[in-house]
């Protein structure tokens, strides 16, 4: 008779702390060696401590430091707006059926758009700055929102819901009681991906423009030096670090509000 093999125990955050800095440790590992050994040539990608150092020292420059709280403005700005649009029309399409069936088409056409595609007419329209880059990053940032909570609703157990249906609550009641708890985690995860998505979106943008004032101002700036290779890579490594300050954030939200999902889910973040 075969023994049923006993589920692995969970990892902890310890251990996914461990594991996450350990995988970074490799990478940087591999960076260093391609350089020092001359695998790739060291104009086209300089050591890793190099990169590291120069990422530290862009730390002290105020000037860089403006440039990073200009990305990050736009950024926040940009994934609250999609927040605020995306949850509610989710939640809308997800409670009525036939206006999501309806609108559902519309939709689907519009989310495979590449956002990049549509900075030369965004910057036609509302000119370059600003307000382009925050469009941008609401345009790439609601789908995730959206999506997620719409599958959130479609995934509600009804049982509960027909139960307060029976005893007269309405229906903006059912939704607020039962519909709306249950899918917060869904939203949460899409409002993670949004953050990250939006980033990308604010630093290539930033990137594709080439002038005023952003974090993607000062890789495309680099880029364009003799020597700038350094500055892009410790640009790059601002921009990941951002993302990751971001993503670790929001996940450990995650876990606190929404620790009986993380668990049912076996979630490992």
């Amino acid at each position: 008779m075969t023994r049923s093999r006993s589920p692995a125990p969970p990892i902890g955050r310890t251990g996914r702390w461990l594991r996450g800095l350990t995988g970074l440790a490799v990478a940087v590992a591999i960076s260093q060696l391609l350089a020092v050994t001359g695998a790739v040539p060291r104009e086209f990608l300089p050591t890793a401590a190099d990169v590291l150092t120069r990422s530290v020292r862009l730390g002290g420059d105020p000037e860089f430091l403006l440039n990073v709280a200009v990305t990050v403005r736009a950024w926040a700005t940009g994934v609250a707006l999609a927040v605020a649009v995306g949850v509610p029309l989710g939640l809308l399409l997800g409670s009525v059926p036939a206006l999501g069936v309806a609108v559902r088409p519309v939709l689907e056409f519009l989310r495979p758009i590449p956002s990049v595609a549509l900075i030369p007419l965004v910057s036609l329209v509302l000119g370059a700055g600003l307000t382009t880059e925050i469009t941008l990053v609401v345009y790439a940032s609601v789908w995730p929102v959206l999506f997620n909570a719409l599958y959130g609703l479609q995934g509600v157990d009804p049982v509960p819901r027909e139960t307060l249906r029976v005893f007269g609550f309405s229906r903006p009641a059912v939704l607020w009681r039962v519909s709306l708890p249950a899918a917060a985690p869904f939203i949460a995860t899409g409002v993670r991906l949004a953050a990250a998505i939006g980033l990308i979106l604010a630093v290539g943008t930033e990137i594709l423009a080439g002038f005023g004032d952003g974090l993607g101002v000062v890789i495309a700036q680099a880029q364009q030096a003799p020597d700038g290779t350094l500055d892009v890579l410790a640009g790059l490594v601002w921009a990941g670090g951002l993302g990751l300050f971001s993503n670790a954030v929001l996940a450990g939200g995650e876990r606190r509000l929404f620790h009986w999902h993380v668990d049912q889910a076996g979630d490992g973040r």
